[in-house]
């Protein structure tokens, strides 16, 4: 298990939140990330903005789009990242398709992760066989692990599979749909995430999409290491705008059951 795999396993009520780079506006990435550090957040998917989104729902696309339009590119996102490495101590994990490392050169890619001493990067679309039979070595190599997704679909079988594969933790999926579609946690959801918690599985787990507020986050919680949020966030910063005082106010809200108006 890596770094990032021994943190998430060694806590509980873990809140991760999902930020766009480059949104709301270009420069705000690192602006963002320690503003959330400096207000409790206990790791950071810094999102890879992507024309084609096709796990995300339209905050996130959106936020993506308007990212893009602002100038983002891979390399001047590991240059943010490389202005704060000294300042940043929680783990910051980026989220991204993984055509978007092809084009940039995975192993390029993955050797600024590994300045930057990121252990762990989110890819929904990167296929489990491919992974294992052309990619595995490389990651390795490189001491970054990918992190697989699974959701109410998945097969038992390949659960135990992901499992055999992992390094870090597992993003349990709650929901069979796209990001910020639903909000709340359903009674089928519930036994879902039972039935993952009984598979005992070697990895930590972190549960994300549909986790919007401190009911949402709680509940979850009770089944996995941390809960995950993405759109709840997002579109908060798209009604008010990046402050400090909103970050704060709004991770408040979630590890609370305090109001959140935006």
């Amino acid at each position: 298990m890596n770094k990032t795999g021994q943190n998430v396993s060694s806590g509980s009520d873990l809140l991760s939140i999902y930020i766009t780079s480059d949104y709301p506006e270009k420069g705000n990435t690192t602006e963002l990330i320690l503003a959330l550090q400096d207000a409790g957040v206990d790791m950071i998917e810094v999102g890879i903005p992507y024309s084609d989104p096709l796990a995300d729902g339209p905050v996130i696309q959106e936020s993506s789009q308007k990212a893009l339009a602002n100038g983002f590119s891979v390399s001047g996102l590991f240059e943010d990242l490389l202005s704060i490495k000294s300042k940043v101590h929680i783990p910051l994990i980026p989220m991204g398709y993984f055509n978007t490392m092809l084009r940039f050169g995975l192993e390029r890619f993955l050797s600024k992760c590994q300045s930057l001493d990121i252990d762990t990067v989110i890819i929904p679309d990167l296929p489990l066989n491919l992974y294992e039979t052309q990619y595995a070595t490389l990651f390795r190599e490189k001491g970054v692990h990918p992190v697989f997704l699974i959701s109410p679909q998945t097969s038992t079988e390949r659960i135990r599979k992901i499992d055999t594969l992992s390094e870090a933790f597992i993003y349990v999926v709650a929901d069979n749909s796209i990001t910020g579609s639903k909000s709340g946690i359903s009674k089928s959801q519930l036994e879902y995430f039972e039935r993952i918690k009984k598979m005992e599985l070697k990895n930590p787990t972190i549960i994300g999409f549909g986790i919007s507020d401190n009911a949402s986050f709680t509940n979850a919680c009770q089944y996995a290491n941390g809960a995950i949020i993405g759109s709840a966030f997002i579109r908060s910063l798209s009604a008010e705008g990046f402050t400090n005082e909103h970050v704060k106010h709004f991770i408040a809200g979630i590890r609370t059951s305090t109001k959140i108006t935006s």
